[in-house]
């Protein structure tokens, strides 16, 4: 499979903290607990793509400062395609996260937000893919109608199906993918009114610890899945990058959604063993070792 990302790339640093909230206090050792890696979801997902064994270009912005270097050099070990442009300062972040799991994130995305690519920036790179990953940052949205390719999308958290800011993305997607944190009712009503006013192919509700919901319009049914097994929680930042960018990696292959998302989960179990965002991806092998292992249970909600 081939897959175009158009993202953002940073670079990140965790912090891990005793739990929160935080307290005060001036100063604290964490030995061996702050870590930095090049980071982003644009990043982060065409890593992924790339180790289950797909090819990946990454279009993103990048300064040409020591952040923007840094970044560059791991696309190269990670033999990411890319397509930059050029802004004055690399965006970074700052994740603290705890021994549960939890994290809080701190993102300065300097000025990326007022960017934008053009079609002309990336057509070629957009014909040669099987799949167009778009994800929800401004600079995206003169992308939204200028391929024939289905169109991926990543909303994260949302409240509203009429969200101002991330309509444009859902409208314009084939695979729509979403968090349950701050639904406004149940995750089963909210698919379906999903659905209902965009009419993806596929929306998937990440939830964490509860599983995934899964409504596929070829089906014409909505699955609840229980979570995967894991071993040991580190942290789960990234996780949701991970449950994405392997659900496009199995469905755009060819396999059903129950099944892709199955394979997901599992998938997404295996990264939070492992501290950092870009971090703790499997191979193919590895992930369907372990669902044979660990069965992945369902049920038909709608």
């Amino acid at each position: 499979m081939k897959a175009f990302v158009s993202g953002l790339a940073n670079v990140e640093t965790t912090v891990s903290v005793r739990g929160f909230p935080i307290p005060y206090y001036p100063i604290d050792y964490p030995f061996f607990g702050i870590n930095s890696n090049v980071g982003g979801v644009g990043f982060n997902l065409a890593k992924s793509f790339i180790t289950l064994g797909d090819e990946a270009t990454l279009a993103t912005f990048l300064a040409g400062d020591m952040e923007g270097d840094h970044i560059r050099q791991a696309i190269i070990q990670e033999h990411i395609m890319l397509k930059e442009k050029q802004i004055q300062q690399t965006p970074v972040s700052i994740i603290l996260f705890d021994p549960e799991g939890k994290r809080q994130i701190y993102c300065d995305l300097k000025d990326i937000q007022e960017q934008r690519l053009m079609e002309n920036d990336v057509a070629k790179e957009i014909a040669d893919c099987d799949i167009a990953v778009l994800c929800n940052i401004n600079f995206n949205r003169n992308l939204l109608h200028v391929t024939e390719h289905p169109i991926a999308c990543d909303v994260h958290v949302l409240g509203d199906i009429d969200d101002a800011y991330n309509k444009d993305f859902m409208a314009a997607s084939s695979i729509l993918f979403l968090s349950d944190e701050h639904l406004p009712c149940e995750a089963s009503r909210f698919i379906f009114d999903l659905w209902q006013r965009y009419r993806n192919r596929v929306i998937v509700i990440g939830m964490g610890s509860k599983g995934a919901m899964l409504l596929d319009d070829d089906a014409q049914k909505i699955y609840r899945l229980d979570p995967p097994v894991c071993d040991n929680i580190v942290n789960t930042v990234g996780a949701g990058d991970a449950l994405f960018s392997s659900f496009l990696h199995y469905y755009v292959s060819g396999m059903d959604g129950l099944n892709a998302l199955m394979h997901a989960e599992t998938y997404a179990g295996i990264k939070i063993g492992h501290n950092g965002a870009s971090l703790g991806f499997a191979r193919e092998a590895e992930v369907s070792q372990r669902l044979s292992n660990y069965p992945i249970n369902y049920a038909i909600v709608g």
